[in-house]
């Protein structure tokens, strides 16, 4: 037997944000990765959005409290990113703000055509970059094992045909950690760009784009951010780079001159260019407290419990788990993975099923037989790690899983 939880739990100076969130007490909810629980706070937020700005200054809202919001949450995203203020917009969805990026870097990038990415990454990439890039320039690096993808396989695909390098910054099934420093050094050494996925690592991951260089990132607010389902999405522009590029969807509230409503297009300066349509201002006021707590608790601080928690729930599948047929399927050591962990296992569907209909257990469920365990810092306990592990066993060992074989969801 390993360490207590219930001592892990009362020596954890996290302990206290799980109050934070709007969480049913006898749920053990370890989706976080995919979506985050609402924060109490939002609560508050929308309240006043609907029935004080909304429903009586109406118009006036846009003057007195909207029209800034890209810029004022991407400020605070930024302090999480290592970023500056300046290079941060709140907009659009994570796969708009990709293909903007995407179009703006390759036609930047005169004389250069080649794309390289993964084959791990998340398949919306996936698609944009099949629209975008021609398939003969289009290079995706295999992973060895489908859980690891080491820098150098990546690095020797890099050469003076290369546009763009674009990754996942943690991947989002085997929750594989690359090195963005490294890699990000490599392309320039070859004159390509560097565009990261920031969705599964923004919040729980400490990531400082400054200082790696990296040209430009994306990343959502609704896994480890909290910002409610479908909340908007961020995007990052280096300053260096703002007034080189252009996006391809051009929209008013990009221009220069937003309310002149002139016939033709004249980009903002600096990252606001990257504005297309009115802001989503629901969807923004609810996600600003989720970015909130992860300031108040701190990047670095939640990373440490990420990891405490992670390396706690690998002892617990080496007792519990691996004797009943789970496979690792995220990198063992701390250092290369994100905050979840996945285990493969023929029956992990209608595990998956079973937990969540029969144990009160909402882990996750990743084709083609991968059950997914999200690790969120601000609200798990490592008694949650532990009781849904005995809740696993609880589902194999008796045989329950059975029931649910074929009962399918879109969503899980």
């Amino acid at each position: 037997m390993g360490p207590d939880p219930v001592a892990l739990d009362a020596a954890d100076p996290l302990r206290r944000f799980r109050d934070e969130f709007a969480l049913p007490p006898d749920l053990i909810y370890l989706d976080g990765n995919s979506l985050g629980p609402m924060p109490k706070r939002a609560s508050a937020k929308m309240d006043d959005l609907l029935n004080r700005q909304w429903a009586t200054r109406l118009v006036r809202g846009w003057g007195e409290s909207w029209i800034d919001l890209p810029q004022r949450l991407g400020a605070k995203i930024a302090s999480l990113i290592g970023a500056e203020p300046d290079e941060v917009l709140v907009c659009d969805s994570t796969s708009v703000n990709f293909f903007k990026l995407l179009k703006a870097a390759l036609r930047y990038q005169t004389g250069r055509s080649k794309v390289v990415t993964e084959d791990a990454g998340f398949p919306t990439n996936a698609y944009v970059l099949q629209h975008c890039v021609w398939p003969d320039y289009l290079v995706r690096v295999a992973s060895p094992d489908g859980i690891s993808m080491p820098p150098e396989l990546i690095e020797r695909e890099l050469d003076a045909s290369v546009a763009l390098l674009t990754l996942n910054h943690v991947t989002f099934k085997s929750g594989w950690l690359h090195d963005a420093k490294r890699l990000t050094a490599a392309a320039h050494d070859r004159g390509a760009l560097v565009l990261l996925d920031l969705c599964h690592s923004v919040g729980v991951v400490p990531v400082k784009l400054d200082e790696w260089g990296v040209d430009l990132a994306v990343g959502c607010s609704y896994k480890y951010l909290n910002g409610g389902p479908g909340a908007t999405a961020f995007l990052f522009v280096r300053r260096e780079l703002q007034e080189k590029l252009m996006t391809p969807i051009p929209g008013w509230f990009g221009h220069e001159r937003q309310f002149a409503m002139e016939p033709d297009y004249s980009p903002k300066p600096g990252v606001d260019r990257f504005l297309a349509g009115s802001p989503p201002i629901m969807s923004m006021t609810a996600m600003e407290a989720g970015i909130d707590l992860v300031a108040e608790a701190g990047v670095s601080a939640i990373r440490t419990k990420s990891i405490q928690l992670t390396d706690f729930l690998g002892e617990l599948w080496r007792e519990w788990l691996a004797p009943r047929g789970f496979v690792l399927r995220s990198p063992e050591r701390s250092a290369s993975r994100g905050s979840h962990i996945s285990f493969g296992h023929p029956e992990a569907l209608a595990i998956d099923r079973a937990l969540i209909a029969e144990k009160n257990v909402i882990p996750d469920f990743r084709q083609p037989d991968n059950l997914r365990i999200g690790l969120a810092p601000l609200y798990t306990r490592f008694s949650d790690v532990f009781e849904a592990v005995q809740r696993i066993v609880q589902v194999v060992d008796s045989g329950v899983y059975e029931q649910y074989r074929g009962k399918e969801s879109v969503v899980t």
